[in-house]
């Protein structure tokens, strides 16, 4: 056998060692791929946030400003795991954003002025100034500022609609098309697609769904009767618009149960959240993949 000299066993010794370190590597490689649940998609999640006060309306059902506005503040903070409330408003808005709110103005359950207010006070504080918001429902199109608008707050009442189930916040968008019926067809199930429109794409900083006092059964299109209202005195807050309206129709469903002592199938489904994940990706409507923080009066939380 020919005597091996220092070099040469140093680089054989090197050489096992790479070999011996890639058959490692390749073995954990193999191990991986074969490990159960290793190849599936980490699942996506939302969060929201439910907050309610016993006290943000009277017996007339008139909102108290002060109130509104410190579960608007509380919520928007839970959602971002902040303790300070311009901090959590800093991460949302910027002092050269413009600003589009955009409200309902359906005149038996209009978003209420004291939480646009609240909302526009949270805006300017961050810097922006005033003539950089607006707050608009049905003429967003003609607005200067939503046609320009770099950064966009979605805010609603809750209520049963006859031509998609529910009203809430995906469906808020539907004056931003000319021809909003053009979204009316199979319920409404494409109504996500409205938040694929140049004018909205990408711009939504923050979703509120108003549950104060939901509408949560009516017969027609234009259909609203006081008896079919309750005061659940809440707000349902979050980044993601399905996650939202996911949970705002669960808490609906859960009323209709209460009050007519059955589950009651709406007259029309309100597919179109479903829809919205499924089809059109644009969030989380499936409740198993919603964190759900829910903070403030906890009487008859429904959910």
């Amino acid at each position: 056998m020919k005597k091996l000299s220092r070099r040469d066993f140093l680089r054989g010794a090197a050489g096992v060692s790479l070999v011996a370190a890639s058959g490692a590597f390749c073995q954990k490689k193999e191990s991986m791929a074969k490990a159960p649940g290793t190849k599936k998609a980490v699942q996506k999640r939302s969060r929201v946030v439910l907050v309610r006060d016993e006290k943000v309306i009277d017996k007339n059902r008139k909102v108290d400003p002060e109130i509104i506005a410190r579960m608007l503040d509380d919520g928007v903070k839970a959602l971002l795991e902040e303790k300070d409330v311009n901090a959590a408003w800093a991460r949302l808005i910027k002092p050269d954003d413009i600003v589009g709110i955009k409200s309902n103005v359906w005149s038996y359950l209009p978003t209420p002025t004291e939480l646009e207010e609240a909302i526009r006070q949270r805006v300017m504080e961050q810097g922006v100034s005033e003539d950089k918001i607006d707050v608009d429902d049905r003429g967003v199109l003609d607005s200067p500022v939503f046609k320009s608008a770099t950064a966009l707050i979605n805010v609603r009442p809750m209520r049963t609609h006859n031509w998609s189930g529910v009203g809430s916040c995906i469906k808020n968008y539907i004056m931003f098309h000319p021809n909003p019926p053009h979204w009316h067809p199979d319920a409404c199930a494409d109504l996500a697609g409205l938040w694929k429109l140049p004018i909205v794409a990408g711009k939504t900083r923050l979703n509120i769904l108003v549950m104060l006092t939901p509408l949560f059964f009516g017969k027609g299109p234009h259909h609203y009767n006081a008896q079919y209202t309750w005061e659940y005195k809440g707000l349902i807050i979050g980044i993601d618009p399905v996650a939202v309206d996911s949970t705002g129709l669960r808490i609906i469903e859960a009323q209709r149960q209460r009050h007519f002592d059955k589950s009651l199938p709406f007259a029309v489904s309100a597919k179109h959240i479903r829809m919205a994940e499924e089809r059109h990706h644009l969030g989380i409507a499936n409740p198993d993949n919603i964190d759900l923080i829910k903070l403030g009066w906890m009487d008859g939380v429904l959910i």
